[in-house]
């Protein structure tokens, strides 16, 4: 999880609040305090709460919190005339863009530290390690619009941020320490994307570095913003918490035309509606309407009594609040956790260990053993991993998702493997051998299982080797099983072989297929298997 440093002395001037209630207060928001120094205190906060990934996001949050400055901000948004062009060769690269225009800034150390920090914690914990998205800060007077968005000859040269002579887009791939580090993402493709101003001066190579020319310093004013990525949900997301982080500096938001025909950001609250009722039964207190409605102003929301329901405004910057629940739990929190008080239940039993945690926790060790490490990646996923990048058909009983915040989460996982290759993927950089796996729950007809995963990368994985791990399993476990030819797409034909129990088709392993593995940017032969445990 990200840790912010908050400077003592930047924080009191945004929120007007002295260090010491800082630090005895913001516990209670839902963070933890890393550190305190002298001059500046290390939070970390959830990955749910991007819109606190910097010095401005938690001045917000704290003059609601402790009543200072309540209730919705209202961004107001903007002509700015600039216009981007977006190249058709692009939707096959990277298509998605966002910009905006912020004027008015008076930067120091402390304000330029704060913008670069949060547009790195942002790389992370929205943008996938800048593969969903990635964000580009330039100082708007030194360039010149309209700006192109192209698909550009990977031999084209421009001066990168921090050198003085120019690279070749193909170079700084191979040699500059941005590039190497994020190479992976545009390895599949002939042409890279770059933005462009009127007079041909580059602003950015994304998602790997700036130019040079649109550096932004403490002289610079105006910014110019832009955001690409996979994904138009999360870049939309990035750019408005950086638009309203640079608003509680002082700055002017501004809109960007694109393609001449869609206006960014989009700053409009999301409204959502509560009840009394709601409150109580999750919460367990009886609150009237209106202390109801101060708990929500308390968490920046804008909050009115309809009818039987209570109107809730979500302010843009909350890509958190996907559900009732979420605004419930912000009112307990603004309520005051302390000030609950726990109540012993009305029945008294004695706790023993679920089967399902006995049979998990039995698996794990043997895992371990065998020298395999446990991950967890997200239950929530989609078809295009399931399915597309796995050479499988589309299953029947699939449970999507009602209302999807992205395209990357729209069903609940049938299977474990898919994420276990897009842990490797990630981790492609890290030494081999790499020897994962999981105990997870996937959902089949909106009926839970549990399902043991688990993958083997490295030069020499072959089906001898994963045939010895399954067949360790079920020694330890005392399973009787049989193998029979596998149909299995996923995997090598002639590689792979179903796991029999009782006459029924229980798991699958073997070697997995070179188009899947190509699919999810891996190079090396892998080896898995997938077992449903009953």
């Amino acid at each position: 999880m990200p840790v912010i440093t908050l400077y003592y002395d930047d924080l009191e001037e945004l929120s007007g609040i002295d260090k010491d209630t800082v630090i005895k207060r913001i516990p209670m928001m839902g963070c933890d305090i890393e550190r305190i120094e002298d001059d500046h205190v290390d939070i970390e906060f959830f990955p749910n709460r991007p819109d606190m990934y910097s010095t401005e996001g938690v001045a917000r949050a704290l003059r609601g919190f402790l009543d200072i400055e309540t209730g919705s901000r209202d961004f107001k948004v903007t002509t700015s005339g600039v216009n981007v062009m977006k190249d058709k060769e692009i939707m096959n690269i990277r298509p998605q863009i966002a910009c905006a225009v912020v004027r008015g800034m008076n930067f120091n150390s402390r304000s330029i530290e704060s913008l670069m920090a949060l547009q790195e914690s942002l790389h992370w914990a929205v943008g996938r390690n800048r593969r969903k998205v990635s964000i580009g800060v330039h100082d708007l007077g030194k360039i010149k619009p309209p700006f192109k968005y192209i698909a550009q000859d990977p031999n084209f040269k421009f001066i990168p941020l921090d050198l003085k002579e120019p690279l070749s887009m193909r170079d700084i791939l191979e040699k500059h320490p941005k590039g190497i580090k994020f190479a992976f993402i545009l390895e599949k493709f002939d042409k890279f994307p770059l933005i462009m101003d009127a007079n041909g001066n580059v602003l950015s190579f994304p998602p790997i570095i700036n130019g040079e020319i649109s550096r932004v310093t403490e002289e610079t004013k105006d910014l110019f913003i832009e955001i690409t990525g996979l994904d138009r949900s999360a870049v939309s997301i990035a750019l408005n918490i950086v638009v309203a982080s640079l608003a509680e500096r002082g700055g002017k938001i501004e809109s960007v035309v694109i393609n001449e025909k869609e206006k960014t950001p989009h700053l409009e609250p999301k409204m959502m509606r509560i009840t009394k009722r709601d409150v109580e039964e999750l919460i367990g207190l009886k609150l009237t309407e209106d202390r109801i409605i101060s708990c929500l102003h308390m968490m920046r929301y804008g909050a009115s009594v309809s009818g039987d329901y209570i109107e809730v405004a979500v302010p843009a910057y909350r890509s958190d609040i996907l559900h009732n629940c979420d605004l419930l739990e912000d009112i307990a929190i603004a309520y005051g956790f302390d000030e609950i008080k726990p109540e012993l239940p009305g029945t008294s039993t004695a706790g023993k260990t679920h089967p399902a945690s006995k049979l998990r926790d039995s698996i794990n060790e043997i895992m371990v053993g065998l020298g395999y490490f446990e991950v967890m990646p997200f239950t929530l996923t989609n078809e295009v991993v399931q399915f597309d990048l796995m050479r499988r058909e589309k299953a029947d009983g699939i449970t999507h998702i009602l209302y999807p915040i992205s395209e990357d989460h729209t069903i609940v996982r049938p299977n474990i493997l898919p994420n276990l290759l897009e842990i490797l993927s990630i981790n492609k950089h890290r030494e081999l051998p790499q020897r994962i796996f999981e105990v997870g729950e996937v959902v089949h007809f909106c009926r839970t299982n549990q399902h043991l995963g688990a993958l083997t990368i490295h030069p020499q994985a072959n089906f001898t080797e994963i045939q010895a791990v399954v067949n360790a399993i079920m020694r330890e476990r005392r399973i009787e099983y049989e193998v029979a030819a596998s149909q299995d797409p996923a995997f090598i034909e002639g590689r792979r072989a179903d796991i029999i129990i009782n006459g029924e088709r229980k798991g699958v392993f073997g070697e997995i297929h070179p188009e899947v593995i190509s699919n999810f940017w891996l190079e090396h032969p892998i080896i898995g298997f997938e077992l449903k445990l009953n």
